[in-house]
């Protein structure tokens, strides 16, 4: 898998090469040792938030035991501690986004707030009545409200780029979608709902070839394959620390800083200022113009510390090993009379949806729970997906670096349970 993310496909394998022993990984996660109503825990829901290694907790706990203090503002030797390290996280994201500058890393609350604030800043100053924002058929509610509220303040519109019957971006529509009017393209690089890989390279070179920015979310492609924000070109690039084995309340808005110098603050306050009297206001240079008030300081340093962590077991040997594990797990779930997939791409990552005629994924999901196995069911924060599927829900199993071979036949077993409850 490249850091374009288009090579992440059902049919691989890892090799000896890429030996992954799973149970040295499973190792560093506390939580994965408990058991569930008595079943050992089998934890497949890694797409709405990830686990977090010791190497996390150790960090943040660190930080609040040794380190506790403001950042910025004080001259003591906890508050420069405290500043090293989250200015340090910083650096961390940026030499894993490849970004050129370290100050087009804004930390934020995480890839939603991100949107929201390139829609209430970028978004608010370019668009006009009758402009246009694409996005895809693909996204997630947080990157389809924003741009609602906004079109209904200016009188633009959004114009969706629809999907195909295995869930594939309709890139012959895609080109068509591109005119004069529109002021921004907005794409997931990874469905949360049904784990399509959309060929965002191909993506930013046709909007850039029309004079048009890209946003990103990369809240479900950072955990999985290696980001190059350089490589792809993109203007913006957003993901959240907890689908990346960080902590909550914590991530990441990349910007190309030539665009976030000439965007106005998202809020005020302190940090982000660089003098106030009660006639003007003097704004902060890059990155602090966008963080308002007191950081996520542990949160920050936290996400350091789990991408840290991933950089550190080989991202292609992680690719590697859950492009294999996603290839058995559809195989497996594929054979199970009555299961439909929802979302058959030829580019994946490790998301499964489906449906089993007769039975509510809600059901699904609580006779799982009985057995161990944490999955998630509903429409994901993706309704405009289910109503393309025909379907109000579907019962998604989402896989991460942890997760193994036979955790997978736990989950097989587990839907067969399922279907002799309902029988």
């Amino acid at each position: 898998m490249n850091s374009m993310g288009t090579a992440v496909s059902q049919r691989g394998s890892a090799n000896s090469k890429t030996a992954w022993d799973v149970q040295t990984v499973r190792a560093a996660f506390p939580i994965l040792k408990q058991k569930v109503h008595n079943k050992p825990l089998v934890y497949l829901d890694n797409a709405a938030t990830t686990q977090k290694p010791a190497a996390v907790l150790d960090a943040i706990l660190g930080f609040y035991k040794h380190d506790c203090s403001n950042v910025h503002r004080g001259v003591h030797q906890l508050s420069e501690r405290a500043t090293d390290a989250y200015e340090g996280a910083r650096d961390t994201v940026r030499h894993f986004l490849n970004a050129k500058d370290i100050r087009e890393v804004i930390f934020v609350r995480g890839a939603t707030e991100a949107i929201n604030l390139v829609a209430q800043t970028f978004g608010r100053r370019m668009l006009g009545a009758g402009d246009e924002i694409v996005i895809t058929a693909l996204e997630h509610h947080s990157d389809i409200v924003p741009w609602q509220i906004l079109c209904e303040e200016k009188g633009a519109r959004l114009s969706v780029v629809p999907i195909d019957d295995r869930g594939e971006l309709r890139m012959d529509e895609f080109e068509k979608h591109l005119n004069p009017r529109v002021k921004l393209v907005c794409a997931a690089h990874v469905s949360n709902a049904l784990g399509t890989v959309n060929p965002v390279r191909e993506i930013v070179r046709l909007s850039h070839a029309e004079g048009i920015p890209v946003l990103l979310d990369g809240a479900q492609a950072a955990p999985h394959f290696r980001v190059d924000v350089q490589e792809l070109d993109c203007d913006f690039y957003a993901f959240s620390g907890h689908k990346i084995y960080g902590p909550t309340g914590i991530g990441v808005l990349y910007g190309k800083s030539a665009l976030l110098e000439a965007m106005p603050p998202y809020q005020g306050g302190g940090d982000m200022i660089r003098s106030v009297t009660f006639e003007k206001t003097l704004y902060n240079s890059l990155p602090y113009k966008f963080e308002a008030g007191t950081p996520h300081i542990a949160g920050a340093i936290g996400l350091g510390a789990a991408l840290d962590y991933v950089t550190g077991l080989g991202q292609e040997r992680t690719e590697s090993y859950e492009r294999g594990l996603l290839a058995y797990a559809t195989e497996a779930l594929s054979a199970i009379p009555d299961l439909r997939m929802i979302g058959t791409a030829r580019e994946k990552a490790g998301v499964l949806s489906f449906v089993l005629n007769g039975i509510h994924p809600h059901d699904v999901g609580t006779v799982l729970d009985y057995e161990g196995i944490a999955v998630r069911t509903g429409h994901h924060c993706a309704q405009p997906v289910m109503d393309r599927f025909g379907v109000p829900a579907t019962t998604r199993a989402s896989l991460g670096l942890y997760n193994s071979r036979e955790e997978i036949d736990a989950l097989v077993a587990g839907i067969h349970k399922v279907k002799e409850t309902f029988s």
